[in-house]
């Protein structure tokens, strides 16, 4: 039996602080193994979210070593199967990846910008948690095939996934 190939995954967020950080930890611990995962920002804002990652460790048992806030122009020479975006912004900005990687959106609210209580801002950030985890188990549900025959990068779609 041959072994199953890895999916490359980048999302793909304005920033880079908070919602493409913890989506990239989560499917690296959801994806065993079946995944190499990236994460990176249109206007990376230099580090991480504190709040990212209070919630990647506490509420999801991750150790989120090494993550940092970095600009999509650190990965153009990479080659994606998939580039999921988790925001209207990323989505608009997104030029067609090289190679042209399977594309998805996912629009999740931007928990960095939101004003509120700190009690209330954690709480958004692990609801975003929460909802990337829900859309990562049906991505890492579906078999790799399927992965790879989603729509390419010039066909991009918002994807339910």
């Amino acid at each position: 039996m041959s072994p199953q190939p890895v999916v490359r995954v980048l999302f793909l967020s304005m920033g880079n602080a908070a919602r493409s950080i913890m989506a990239e930890y989560l499917l690296r611990r959801l994806g065993h193994e079946r995944f190499e995962t990236f994460s990176a920002g249109v206007l990376p804002r230099g580090e991480v979210h504190p709040l990212a990652l209070k919630v990647l460790r506490e509420r999801f048992r991750l150790e989120p070593t090494g993550a940092r806030s970095k600009s999509w122009e650190e990965l153009q020479g990479e080659h994606f199967d998939l580039v999921i975006t988790l925001c209207d912004k990323a989505h608009e900005a997104w030029a067609v990846w090289p190679g042209r990687p399977r594309a998805a959106y996912w629009d999740e609210p931007d928990p960095v910008a939101f004003e509120g209580s700190e009690a209330a801002r954690e709480q958004l950030f692990l609801q975003v948690g929460r909802e990337l985890s829900q859309r990562l188990d049906l991505l890492c549900a579906l078999p790799v095939e399927k992965l790879l025959h989603l729509p390419h990068g010039d066909e991009r779609v918002a994807a339910p996934l």
